[in-house]
């Protein structure tokens, strides 16, 4: 026993000395990298050195980035600016929490000088058809042009900014979100002067492309549209999107809703943008504009009817979704409320559905064009962002009139936003409608 006991402390002593050995090893490369007695002094001293490198390092990147930036992305060079801005402020940071004087830094790079200088100056030498015209703006140079005559009228008051940087540096934002700091770099303008210009141009937009919301001026172009895909008279769809807030500010949703009517091409017909997200779809339709043109002024939907040909005869009308009343020109897909539904009402419901995603793949396609709608609004600003949601939607109607033709023009439909569906009284004219419509595309639908 005692034997046994004796080699088992050997064996103890042993491993224990092994353990110490190992131990020093795995701190090695940390004594290598700091001194062993690593007090406060020789680390200040070690950050001393290696804080300038660092500030030094950034320098230059920011300076390759300010010579190269119109061979990149704006995606890439928007990234880069900001990992490059973060990188500085940490080193301010850092050097604040030092307790003695870093050695002298090289000075940052300067920026552009105004003039010929700027990165704008520096693009317009390129061709009128460089496709970074598409990368930067969303548009070729003709159709820039052509925009640029349409609103200068209006941006007279941008006295130190010409008409063509303005209309550049908002679409430049537009198109990528980009803070006004960028905005400012690539202008050679301060923030608050790409703040206003912004907001200056988003004016002129909705002032001089307002009559792209055509569905009362083309009404005709419209209905013929809808007709290829088997609506009779049909003359819009309608549907509400949802556009996220930074905080609470409009209230606990965190959002608003925009509704929109678009036509069988995907284009923007009536908008009306800024209600809460708590807000009800059928008190946001009867407050709206539309609502109005048809109920009280009579103003839309006031055609003849159209002849079918079981000698039904169907008005003038547009399609809604189910959160939205049944009305005599706003027809609302069959519900299960009264049992299961017939083979007419499916073939009515399939259309219909088909036809909703318009509005989906419209919104959809305004979000991924203008990137700047995908950001969560802070609340001082939130008064401005339904009139940019508007002004994204002519410009998303201007590009089509252009025939301008994004990359990826394929989009993925997001269903991001759920409302409850109507729970009131179905309008007996706007279920005759109904009616006939639903036997008309099931008599379609059986023949194909």
């Amino acid at each position: 026993m005692a034997t046994a006991g004796g080699a088992t402390k050997k064996t103890t002593k042993k491993r224990r000395k092994t353990a110490r050995r190992f131990k020093s090893k795995l701190i090695e490369p940390e004594t290598t990298l700091l001194p062993s007695n690593s007090a406060t002094g020789n680390r200040h001293k070690y950050l001393s050195k290696l804080i300038p490198l660092l500030i030094s390092t950034t320098s230059a990147a920011h300076s390759f980035l300010l010579c190269h930036d119109l061979h990149l992305l704006p995606s890439q060079s928007l990234t880069l600016e900001s990992l490059l801005s973060s990188t500085a402020i940490s080193l301010t940071d850092l050097h604040s929490l030092l307790s003695f004087p870093l050695p002298p830094t090289p000075p940052p790079p300067l920026p552009p000088s105004p003039g010929q200088e700027n990165w704008f100056h520096r693009f317009l030498s390129s061709p009128d058809y460089d496709p970074r015209w598409v990368q930067f703006f969303n548009l070729s140079k003709p159709s820039f042009t052509l925009l640029l005559r349409l609103l200068s009228p209006s941006l007279t008051s941008l006295h130190h900014l010409p008409p063509n940087a303005a209309v550049a540096a908002t679409l430049f934002r537009l198109a990528h979100a980009a803070p006004f700091s960028a905005i400012s770099r690539r202008f050679s303008i301060d923030s608050p002067t790409a703040c206003r210009a912004f907001y200056v141009v988003c004016k002129a937009i909705v002032d001089h492309l307002g009559h792209l919301f055509e569905f009362n001026s083309d009404i005709n172009r419209i209905i013929v549209g809808f007709g290829w895909i088997s609506l009779p008279n049909c003359c819009g769809v309608l549907g509400i999107e949802k556009f996220e807030l930074e905080g609470h500010s409009m209230d606990e949703s965190g959002c608003l809703l925009v509704q929109a009517l678009v036509d069988s091409e995907g284009r923007f017909l009536d908008v009306s943008a800024g209600w809460p997200g708590g807000e009800k779809p059928e008190d946001i339709l009867k407050k709206s504009k539309l609502f109005a043109g048809v109920e009280d002024s009579k103003e839309y939907l006031n055609g003849p009817p159209f002849e079918l040909n079981n000698r039904n005869s169907i008005p003038q009308y547009i399609l809604g979704n189910s959160y939205y009343p049944l009305l005599p020109w706003l027809l609302t897909p069959f519900t299960e409320k009264n049992g299961e539904l017939s083979s007419t009402e499916l073939a009515f419901n399939k259309v219909h559905g088909r036809s909703m995603e318009l509005v989906e793949t419209a919104f959809a396609k305004v979000k991924k064009r203008w990137k700047v709608l995908g950001k969560k609004w802070k609340e001082q600003c939130v008064e401005a962002f339904p009139f940019v949601i508007v002004s994204c939607c002519l410009l998303h109607n201007f590009l089509i009139k252009c025939s301008e033709v994004m990359p990826d023009e394929n989009v993925e439909l997001r269903r991001n936003i759920e409302l409850p569906e109507f729970d009131g009284e179905d309008d007996e004219s706007g279920k005759r409608t109904r009616d006939a419509l639903a036997s008309h595309l099931s008599r379609v639908n059986q023949r194909v």
